[in-house]
């Protein structure tokens, strides 16, 4: 396994729609998603596409620890996951706003609005079907990942750019609305 570069924020292959996956069993698929999985672990990041590490393919890695996830039935921890030619189907019009950021934006986030709930189906490497219906968090990650699939960077979702900046600032910006010495 490797550790992959990861594409920034203005490499056009984070703006192309990415190709489906013949086989997902192929050797070279397999390498791929381990790779991956070590990418994102050492980033450290809860989701990674394909075209983040410069592959124009349908999939995406991901998790959702245990910390992360609500108290919703339906925002279900994950460890480590693969989605090969996901399809995605927001449920219901509720939106909700939540911060994001992103291993190829690095140091910066934004509050997002996202659909509070989607269903999601595709193939592991194995040819496994998966299909869950979840909320939360892991709604939130495989959104911002599958989007990655069309080319559309987490910016492009913005409505509020009060709310979109470097991290030690949006912090330092926190610490002052709240009384604390910065």
């Amino acid at each position: 396994m490797a550790i992959l570069k990861i594409a920034r924020m203005g490499h056009p292959v984070l703006l192309q729609r990415c190709q489906p996956i013949d086989d997902p069993g192929a050797p070279a698929i397999r390498r791929l998603v381990a790779d991956m999985m070590e990418t994102m672990e050492d980033a450290p990041g809860v989701g990674l596409a394909a075209p983040q590490v410069f592959q124009p393919l349908r999939l995406f890695v991901f998790r959702v620890p245990g910390e992360r996830a609500a108290n919703d039935p339906h925002d279900t921890p994950i460890g480590n996951s693969v989605l090969i030619n996901p399809e995605l189907e927001l449920i219901g019009d509720e939106r909700v706003l939540g911060w994001e950021g992103c291993l190829s934006i690095p140091g910066m986030r934004a509050a997002i609005p996202r659909a509070s709930r989607v269903r999601y189906r595709g193939v592991d490497c194995d040819g496994n079907s998966i299909t869950r219906e979840v909320s939360g968090f892991h709604a939130r990650v495989v959104q911002h990942e599958y989007d990655h699939l069309d080319g559309i960077l987490y910016t492009a979702r913005l409505t509020d750019y009060t709310l979109f900046g470097f991290n030690e600032e949006l912090t330092r910006a926190e610490m002052i609305r709240q009384g604390q010495p910065t």
